[in-house]
């Protein structure tokens, strides 16, 4: 009997050492739901995924550099250079996943030519989605940007503004709360689907599917190439999550591998 219990512990220790847990961070839509999708695949590898659902853009990235986290799951990798620059921090990139076409919402007008004159735009207080947001704005002939002026930039930037349109920055994810509030605001797409918005119907204008705005994931130098991490990421490139994305997200969101 003893040598039989000793056995069972032998066993359970080893299960025990045997079994790696991953802790990501993600934005609810469409991040965390593809982390939940690919849990089960992974515990089939013998890596347990625990997710962590966060609203804002700077504690993912803090917790991870902190080591209180793994890795995160819910930016495009101009934010990150600009984070790692601002912060001193060394995040680094493991997987490109999907493109999450970025798309200007209003609930008062049904087209851009309908913008009246003085109209109130919100855009992302962030430096790389702010940017973003005028370099689609610019595209869409709203605005006309200064030559040269790039993802990083701001307001100072416009050239021409023949509508005169008032431009408000604040976080990315209180902008489809004060959507009834404005005239037009320029949502990413995380926020725009936990908002029941549709991008592919309800945007007035989204980038294309040639976006540069891939999302990742995110790790730190020293854990990037851990097996369980080498698990993850290919998990998220799986055939299996090229369709769930395609047959749930119907174009809002795009696969990029």
């Amino acid at each position: 009997m003893k040598k039989l219990i000793a056995a069972l512990a032998t066993v359970a220790a080893f299960s025990a050492q045997a079994a790696e847990t991953l802790t990501v961070a993600a934005t609810a839509v469409p991040h965390a739901e593809l982390l939940e999708f690919v849990k089960p695949q992974l515990a089939e590898q013998g890596v347990e995924l625990n997710v962590k659902v966060f609203t804002d853009y700077v504690q993912p990235n803090i917790q991870v550099a902190e080591k209180r986290l793994d890795a995160n799951f819910f930016q495009h990798q101009p934010y990150l250079d600009e984070f790692n620059k601002g912060k001193g921090t060394d995040l680094v990139s493991v997987a490109g996943v999907h493109i999450e076409p970025f798309g200007a919402y209003s609930s008062k007008v049904k087209s851009l030519d309908e913008l009246p004159n003085g109209a109130t735009v919100v855009i992302p207080n962030d430096a790389t989605n702010g940017g973003r947001a005028l370099l689609l704005l610019d595209k869409a002939g709203v605005i006309t940007l200064k030559v040269g002026a790039g993802i990083t930039a701001t307001p100072k930037d416009i050239a021409e503004n023949p509508k005169k349109i008032k431009i408000r920055e604040l976080e990315a994810a209180t902008l489809p709360r004060v959507l009834t509030q404005v005239d037009l605001a320029l949502i990413n797409t995380n926020y725009a689907l936990e908002a029941k918005l549709n991008p592919t119907q309800d945007a007035l204008v989204i980038e294309g599917s040639d976006s540069p705005y891939v999302n990742i994931l995110v790790a730190r130098p020293d854990n990037k190439d851990s097996d369980a991490m080498q698990k993850l990421a290919a998990a998220l490139h799986s055939e299996q999550v090229r369709q769930f994305i395609e047959e749930k997200y119907k174009g809002a969101v795009v696969p990029a591998f």
